[in-house]
This record gives structure tokens, sequence and C-alpha cells, in this order.
């Protein structure tokens, strides 16, 4: 997350919004940010009903009662342009996403 912090910049000039999403609660976010030195970007607390927006995205593991680790780009249409769920250690390189923002 905070790779993509560094790199607001770059997404305002192509348009877009970052946002944080998990099933944590808004403390939870509000530590988790001060932990990182800051984050700027809107945080979504998918608290209650625990889930409901990671469930419709896909990206909710019912049986852990966690969410996947996940990446979406919604185009302006309200769309899924990009989904890639990956890995809790592991996220795509910030130009991967700018390519797909370059495409839409």
């Amino acid at each position: 997350m905070p790779s993509y912090e560094a790199d607001l910049n770059r997404f305002a000039d192509a348009d877009t919004q970052v946002l944080g999403i998990s099933i944590d609660s808004i403390p939870s976010h509000v530590a988790w940010a001060k932990s990182l030195g800051g984050i700027t970007y809107p945080l979504l607390a998918d608290f209650e009903p625990k889930g409901g927006v990671a469930k419709s995205f896909g990206a909710y593991r019912t049986a852990d009662g966690i969410t996947e680790r996940a990446l979406f780009i919604i185009d302006k249409q309200g769309k899924v342009a990009f989904k890639d769920i990956h890995e809790i250690s592991k996220q795509p390189d910030n130009e991967v996403i700018h390519d797909v923002l370059r495409k839409l």
C-alpha cells in the first residue's frame, strides 16, 4: 500500500482514485495507516456486514472469514477492467496497473 501512496501523482494524472478496502474496523485502519507513516487515500472499512464489498467482488474467503489480497480497476462505466487476486506476500508492480490504466 505504501507503493500506491508513493505513486499517487501518477494515479491522479491517469484520472484515477486509489481506494483501500479491508474487513478491518475504522480504528484498525487508523492504526495501520499510522504504522506506515500515513496514508492519504481513502480506506473503506468493509466491516458490517463483514466483507460485503469483498463478497461482491469474489475476494472473500468465507471458510476463513478474511479477504484475499486483491486489486481491482473499475472503469468509468462501473465495470471491472482488471482483477488480480494474489498471495498476501505478493503484489503486482505498479507498472502492471499503470499499463492497464493506459489502455482504458
